[in-house]
């Protein structure tokens, strides 16, 4: 550099070396202990190409700031009448400029006498510096980096920040005051969560430090909602107008941008030339507090930058030193610039520029040195007032210092973790005003806690006020579902949730719940409701009525078979059937049974009474009516037509015969079905939503034989009874049961269209209805006319009167 070179050696521009050594440089001071450091004074971002070696002419105010703030800190502690006292301290500065080109300078930090020597036991040696500051870029550190682990010499670095140097098996004298770039993402996530920006582009620098930062950056953001949406590497030969095309194809509105100054400037001339508007850029710690680009020309049309930057502390004694420090005398005159390895004339610039030059990780290297002094002071044994001056003091014993760093310094408790990573400092959050300024409206401490607050009424955003919105999908209503629409999360249609189901955008916006059991909701629903359970109770006025009328029926039924017995040998009951009349009234009577299993809450037991007195009593009168709809027709019409079957019908009891035994298939049948599958308490939830109907689940396919024989014997008995239709007219045993059968058709045609029409709760009433309906129809319009015959028309019940009819009926068909 302009200022000295550490080789001392001259490069001439016609390739000729000459050997000097300058008496006054800011590169170098003297000392009873040597700090190295490192700092791009002059960095080259672009590798260049020669054939012969060349000055390079480049510079850069910011790192300048930083390696002023080295000096200032060591004159600062030279000072100190507590630290270190009577212990002077001197520094090897290096102008760390390229990533390839600088092995020279580290090779004199880490030689003795010009030579490098390894570390043995019998051969300990001392390097020229107890510890090095530096480099600025994470790879220029990972570059050198292992040149000073061999040996254990401490690194402590106030700007690298790659997660890689957190790994002390590699880097086991590694430390530094930045943070990492873990930290750093962190703060980025936390602003985009803030704002709700969930639709990003990733632009980083194709170096280590760019990449570190995606990695993290995907990493960070798994588990959140934002989406990354676009990422690119940008280098020296980025296609710009390619990459704002693809930004706008995807409708991107944000972009953080995590690369060093040397690739965003190119970025942001870009983005103004190809009038890229309405934006937000989010800048990371390494350009956002800029100077020059905030008060680019036409930077303002393209959106908003806000960023990530460190805090600047303010130095006490720094700006007098800045203003006190002669660089025309420590430059010399022109002609000394062929000392140079770089063409770079630093007395051209002010004080005033300088000190306001870029003022990031200026506090990391005041710290930096600070805790280097601090850790050569408790190696020397430092107290009172004096240090221990005959002791042989090695790099690895200040490194064991150093891991153990606990001072304060300007309000900050100076640590490191486990890692070599700080353990204090915080982030601040800034916006580039209209002034071009960097102007911080919040900040992000993570010590002793993480605390993190932006004031969004201090940003003047491009959208005249309102909080810029980047989402590939907007939000779906309340009780919708996000249905992924491609690769990213972020990017989804919207599904109302039916009914039955939920959504919890909390837990998860992708799928409907369905509701459990006892639940229900409606379309677009949040939560579920508990459903009302119904069922018919026993005080239910409808439930009341019908078991008073099943009660009446009983005694109805015990009154006639009173009647019946009083007057069994008249011809009104010898016709209507004799003692099979008393089998039919205690069947009806029995079935009764059924309809009190309507009402109440379903049980096992209740489901199997509700249909099993029914289906095998009513069998069992239906066979009754077959049997003697079948002989009404025989005795008038088969008798003389077919002799032989009515021979044989009354020697075997052929009405008997019948009964039993349909009524014991039927109670096999009953027997197998339930045996198999038998009814049982079930949750009616299909038809309607909000509500549990208490139902009894029957399975027809092992009900259906039962059903099928009832109606079997209601076909036949119907088909019987109606062949006696042109019987006596006063002769009605057959007109009765037709009639009857009428009557328990339509009442079952009824509840079916009931059944198929209504599914609430009074279903079961109809259905208790329609049995007791069916018991009373033959009650009412068989054996009732009977019952008035025998008592208001006894005349009528006598022998005579029945063979007359008989007699009378017998010539009509004669004639």
């Amino acid at each position: 550099p302009c200022l000295a070179s550490l080789n001392r050696i001259k490069p001439y521009m016609d390739g000729s070396l000459t050997e000097y050594t300058d008496a006054v440089s800011e590169f170098h001071l003297e000392g009873d202990y040597l700090i190295g450091g490192l700092f791009d004074i002059h960095p080259v971002s672009t590798p260049l190409r020669h054939l012969r070696p060349e000055a390079i002419d480049c510079s850069s105010l910011s790192n300048y700031r930083k390696f002023q703030t080295m000096r200032f800190t060591v004159e600062e502690i030279n000072n100190s009448t507590t630290l270190l006292p009577n212990v002077s301290l001197g520094y090897e500065i290096f102008d760390h400029c390229s990533d390839i080109s600088n092995f020279p300078g580290i090779f004199d930090l880490i030689s003795i006498n010009g030579l490098i020597e390894p570390w043995t036991e019998g051969h300990q040696n001392v390097s020229s510096v107890v510890a090095v500051t530096g480099p600025f870029t994470s790879t220029q550190a990972i570059n050198v980096a292992p040149l000073f682990m061999a040996d254990l010499i401490p690194m402590v670095s106030y700007s690298s920040s790659s997660s890689v140097f957190s790994y002390k098996i590699n880097y086991g004298s590694f430390l530094r005051t930045a943070h990492p770039n873990s930290d750093t993402i962190e703060v980025i996530v936390n602003i985009l969560l803030h704002f709700n920006w969930r639709w990003v582009a990733f632009l980083n620098s194709d170096n280590d430090y760019g990449l570190d930062g995606l990695d993290i950056f995907r990493e960070r953001i798994e588990k959140t909602e934002i989406c990354m949406g676009y990422s690119k590497a940008l280098n020296e030969n980025s296609d710009y107008s390619n990459i704002f095309k693809q930004i706008n194809a995807y409708r991107i509105s944000v972009i953080i941008v995590f690369s060093p100054i040397s690739f965003v400037e190119p970025l942001l001339d870009s983005a103004i030339r190809l009038n890229i508007t309405n934006k937000v850029w989010v800048a990371s710690d390494s350009w956002s507090l800029n100077k020059e680009l905030p008060k680019k020309e036409g930077l303002k049309h393209i959106g908003t930058v806000v960023g990530v930057s460190q805090p600047v502390v303010p130095i006490p004694g720094f700006r007098e030193f800045i203003y006190s420090t002669d660089r025309q005398h420590l430059c010399g005159e022109t002609g000394q610039l062929r000392l140079c390895n770089q063409v770079y004339n630093c007395s051209e610039l002010s004080d005033e520029d300088i000190y306001a030059a870029d003022p990031s990780f200026s506090f990391f290297v005041y710290s930096a040195i600070y805790a280097i002094a601090h850790a050569l002071h408790n190696t020397l044994q430092c107290g009172a007032g004096r240090c221990i001056n005959n002791m042989t003091v090695y790099p690895h014993m200040v490194l064991a210092e150093l891991k153990k760093s606990n001072f304060t310094l300007l309000n900050q408790n100076i640590h490191f973790d486990e890692n070599g990573d700080p353990g204090f400092g915080s982030y601040s959050v800034v916006f580039w005003n209209h002034r071009g300024e960097a102007q911080e409206v919040g900040f992000y401490h993570f010590y002793p806690s993480a605390n993190f607050s932006i004031n969004d009424s201090e940003i003047q955003w491009h959208t005249n006020g309102e909080i810029p919105v980047s989402m590939c999908s907007q939000e779906c209503s309340v009780g919708f579902a996000e249905k992924p629409n491609g690769n990213h999360e972020c990017c989804f249609t919207c599904e109302i949730c039916p009914n039955g189901t939920y959504i919890n955008t909390t837990e998860d916006p992708y799928t409907c719940v369905s509701c459990p059991d006892g639940e229900w909701s409606a379309e677009g629903s949040t939560s579920c409701s508990l459903r009302v359970v119904e069922f018919v109770p026993f005080t239910d006025a409808g439930a009341v009525v019908i078991m008073v009328a099943a009660l009446v029926l009983v005694g109805l039924n015990l009154a006639v078979s009173v009647l019946f017995a009083i007057n069994f040998n008249t011809p009104v009951v010898r016709s209507a059937g004799g003692p099979m009349c008393f089998l039919i009234l205690i069947c009806l009577t029995l079935s009764s049974l059924s309809v009190y299993f309507y009402f109440g809450q379903p049980t096992a037991a209740s489901c199997v009474f509700r249909f099993l007195p029914f289906l095998l009593f009513y069998t069992v009168c239906l066979a009754c009516f077959v049997v003697r709809s079948f002989q009404i027709v025989c005795i008038f019409k088969i008798a003389a037509k077919l002799p032989k079957l009515y021979s044989w019908w009354m020697k075997y009891h052929g009405q008997w015969l019948v009964i039993t035994v349909a009524s014991a298939i039927q109670a096999l049948l009953l027997l197998i079905g339930y045996s198999f599958d038998p009814p049982k308490p079930f949750n009616e939830t299909f038809w309607y939503q909000d509500k549990i109907v208490l139902d009894c689940d029957i399975n027809f396919t092992a009900t259906i034989s039962s059903v099928f024989l009832l109606l079997l014997l209601c076909g036949l008995c119907f088909i019987f009874s109606y062949m006696g239709k042109d019987l006596p007219k006063n002769y009605n045993e057959a007109k009765s049961i037709t009639f009857c059968l009428l009557l328990l058709i339509l009442t079952w045609i009824f509840f079916a269209t009931e059944y198929i029409l209504y599914y609430g709760k009074y279903i079961l009433t109809l259905n208790a209805l329609a049995v007791l309906s069916s018991l009373y129809s033959f009650l009412l319009w068989y054996f009732l006319p009977k019952c008035v015959i025998i008592i208001f028309q006894p005349q009528r019940n006598t022998q005579q009167y029945f063979q007359g009819l008989i007699q009378s009926y017998t010539k009509t068909i004669s004639q």
